[in-house]
């Protein structure tokens, strides 16, 4: 049942004052904690996909072995070296990454600050419901950022790099560029794995039906190709997949999730 107590507007916008003030002063308690950690993090984590022993390239170079028709981008050492061109880049970078990480430490947090706020104004049964969602969404974004981070950023990165227009012309990668296709790509994937999150709570306001995965399918495999080919820039088809894929089985599981027409549940069988 509802929250039986009424709030007035002004009560309501208090009660959102106090949720982000405490969502800000966790950030901000998270912020601080890891700028102390930054630069470890970084050398063992952020610049991980840089060094041939990530575990992705070990994984590729023994599939190689196996099929030597794999793509040459994706096999053989692989040695990324950064350079930094603006006098302030590091310093900036320093506080940037805490916040990121501080806000994919906290995201729970404030999920459930999130859910503190809006579940008075629900019935029970819709409370267990929306619950779920919540509960679901949250791993969908961790598996989707650890899906950037293990697959998607490391493929883009290995084939950008090692992509050669011309033997004369060397790349050099900044600091920067680094960084924003870094976290670009990994809080991408995070974002498009809450698809099934927003397909139930589509269908739960009645805006969105199985029927339409049924109906746009084919559409939904050509969009989500052309999807997959920007994130990952990439000629050949292994790193293609490796992005359509999962995103697809995204596709498939919100079809799976969201409510069936009610004119197909009518019909016999």
């Amino acid at each position: 049942m509802a929250g039986e107590v009424e709030m007035s507007f002004w009560g309501h916008l208090d009660a959102l004052r106090s949720v982000l003030l405490r969502i800000a002063v966790v950030l901000t308690a998270g912020v601080v904690a890891c700028f102390c950690f930054i630069p470890d993090i970084f050398d063992s984590v952020v610049l991980a996909p840089c060094r041939s022993d990530f575990f992705l390239y070990r994984f590729l170079d023994s599939l190689g072995a196996v099929f030597p028709y794999l793509p040459r981008e994706l096999d053989g050492p692989m040695e990324v070296e950064l350079i930094n061109i603006r006098l302030a880049s590091q310093f900036f970078i320093n506080i940037s990454l805490s916040l990121w990480m501080a806000f994919l430490i906290a995201f729970p947090y404030i999920i459930y600050e999130v859910w503190r706020f809006i579940s008075p104004a629900l019935y029970y049964n819709e409370q267990r419901s929306v619950r779920r969602v919540f509960i679901g969404g949250t791993a969908m974004f961790y598996l989707g950022c650890l899906l950037g981070y293990t697959v998607v950023f490391p493929l883009t990165l290995r084939f950008l790099y090692t992509f050669r227009i011309s033997a004369e012309v060397t790349n050099q990668l900044s600091l920067d560029s680094y960084m924003d296709n870094f976290l670009m790509l990994i809080f991408m994937m995070g974002v498009v794995f809450e698809l099934p999150l927003v397909a139930v709570l589509l269908s739960r306001l009645g805006i969105l039906t199985r029927g339409f995965f049924t109906t746009y399918r084919r559409h939904a495999i050509v969009a989500l190709l052309v999807l997959a080919a920007i994130i990952t820039p990439s000629s050949d088809p292994f790193t293609l997949m490796a992005v359509f894929i999962p995103v697809y089985l995204l596709w498939e599981m919100s079809a799976l999730l969201v409510r069936p027409d009610r004119k197909s549940e009518a019909e016999p069988a």
